[in-house]
């Protein structure tokens, strides 16, 4: 795919993602949650041009920071969802000021990483974007997945009194 394309794929499931994230929502644990991140991963593996040939080691390095980024910045957004029981023993979910703060920090941080790849005359193909953004998605939901299964039922609660 071209960058112009993997740049709008990833603007459209960015802008899909934070505006599901920022309502109230049922959470199943039981969901695919990791179908998304594979099909945006795979996409962006079939690149060749995901790593520059002319720059091997800068490019690799680059992809290597901008990964770990998104490995930590993934684990911090998925801390900052809000998850509640509901009456009915539901579990919701939703994204706070800190998620909508977290996104703004992987903005911050992606600018950053493509800005020392212009510095070093790097090119940076779109689908470094695309793979960085498969695996927010994948660690976010884990960490939110961990998280929901750390909630007690409130039958198990019951069951202890």
């Amino acid at each position: 795919m071209s960058t112009l394309v993997n740049v709008v794929a990833v603007i459209a499931v960015m802008a899909l993602v934070v505006r599901r994230q920022m309502r109230a929502r049922r959470l199943d644990t039981d969901r695919r949650f990791w179908v998304l991140p594979l099909v945006l991963g795979a996409l962006a593996l079939r690149d060749p041009r995901l790593i520059d040939h002319e720059h091997t080691a800068q490019s690799a390095a680059l992809l290597g920071c901008g990964l770990v980024a998104v490995l930590a910045m993934g684990s911090v957004w998925g801390w900052t969802v809000r998850l509640w029981r509901a009456g009915d023993g539901g579990l919701w979910a939703k994204g706070t000021r800190a998620t909508v703060a977290a996104w703004a920090g992987m903005i911050v941080i992606r600018l950053g990483l493509y800005g020392v790849g212009a510095a070093l005359h790097v090119h940076q193909a779109g689908s470094a974007l695309l793979l960085g953004l498969a695996v927010l998605l994948l660690v976010r939901s884990l960490v939110v997945n961990w998280r929901a299964r750390m909630l007690e039922a409130p039958e198990q609660v019951a069951g202890l009194r």
